[in-house]
């Protein structure tokens, strides 16, 4: 492994054989601290988010159902 940083990034040079997937994983969660790093947002924050996300999922869910 051999890790390069830059002016404006860091490079990170990987054999070829690691297993995709895991690097997926951490790759989507560099993303996921890259889009939060800024955010203010408070854990009762998230919690709320999430629960009106669920339920409007789970809405949707059921009615795609009845449909059916």
């Amino acid at each position: 492994m051999i890790l390069e940083r830059t002016k404006d990034e860091i490079l990170v040079r990987l054999p070829a054989n690691l297993d995709v997937t895991e690097l997926q994983n951490m790759l989507d969660y560099f993303d996921y601290k890259e889009k939060t790093a800024k955010s203010k947002a408070t854990q009762k924050d998230i919690d709320e988010l999430s629960k009106t996300v669920n339920k409007n999922i789970w809405t949707k869910f059921k009615a795609h159902r009845k449909k059916q």
